[in-house]
């Protein structure tokens, strides 16, 4: 059965599973292994999990979304410092459902996006046109402000009933979906939430306090994106730059100096221990 999801900017039939099968590909990977503890120990680092087991590395890369830090799921040993407590504080969590509608036929102008003005957010929106892009007849509502969280209160079948009416309202001649997908990403306890957001008032400086390192633990995702917040490829320059910072630590560390050099491992006599870097993440 083929799925139908949109994320980010980038829009894709299958959702982003290609992507994370690519960038996964010879990575030991553990799925559910939901992480409760984080303990800075003798230079070392370990990672706690739900069921008892525990990882022993000598670095972490902490990538999981700003609403799962916010909410205080993952506890730290010893506690973060307040300059990046603070930095989490401050940051914004914004709200962004998504309702991919697949269709058997197209009965929508060929645009890329179609949206409604209207008096109350409820009924304002507006809906992707996937198939300009992917040749495929999917369109994806986008619900955010306060009925994205109102939203997340209905079920999937009253949530497509609804956005089915603010559709027939500019196209009355639509047919009834086939298929359908409806995000919670306020309630998935893997995200509480869609994207980072800068809040009024708040210091300059909250994406750079985020991003840094505390002592061997470095900070990756979306929110640690200074340019390129709330975006894919955002999350993913700013694990190439935490990979990379750890990497130099490491190095310095170990004392093993010029490890990687234009893309090819350079191994050294005096190399004595295994550099073990650790990302911490929720998929």
């Amino acid at each position: 059965q083929e799925h139908v999801l949109t994320g980010g900017h980038g829009l894709m039939v299958n959702g982003y599973d290609p992507v994370i099968k690519a960038l996964s590909r010879d990575l030991d990977v553990h799925l559910n292994h939901r992480v409760t503890k984080i303990i800075q120990r003798y230079n070392k680092v370990i990672v706690c999990v739900e069921d008892g087991t525990s990882f022993v590395a000598d670095a972490a890369i902490i990538t999981v979304p700003l609403g799962v830090l916010k909410a205080n799921i993952i506890k730290f040993e010893p506690e973060l410092p307040d300059w990046k407590l603070s930095a989490i504080s401050d940051l914004g969590v914004g709200l962004e459902n998504k309702i991919a509608l697949r269709f058997n036929t197209i009965f929508w102008p060929n645009v890329e996006v179609l949206g409604r003005v209207a008096q109350t957010s409820n009924a304002c929106g507006y809906f992707l046109n996937l198939h300009k892009a992917t040749g495929h007849p999917v369109l994806v509502c986008m619900v955010a402000g306060r009925f994205a969280y109102e939203m997340e209160k209905l079920s999937d079948e009253e949530s497509v009933n609804f956005v089915m009416s603010q559709l027939r309202r500019m196209l009355p001649g639509a047919t009834e979906p086939v298929q359908y997908l409806v995000s919670r990403w306020g309630t998935d306890p893997n995200s509480l939430g869609s994207y980072s957001c800068d809040l009024v008032g708040k210091p300059a400086d909250l994406y750079e306090r985020f991003c840094a390192r505390v002592g061997n633990l470095f900070f990756a995702g979306e929110a640690a994106c200074i340019d390129h917040s709330g975006s894919v490829h955002g999350a993913y320059s700013s694990g190439i730059d935490a990979a990379e910072d750890c990497r130099r630590r490491l190095s310095t560390q170990l004392g093993i100096s010029d490890l990687f050099q234009v893309g090819k491992i350079v191994m050294r006599e005096e190399m004595t221990e295994v550099m073990v870097p650790l990302q911490i993440s929720r998929l």
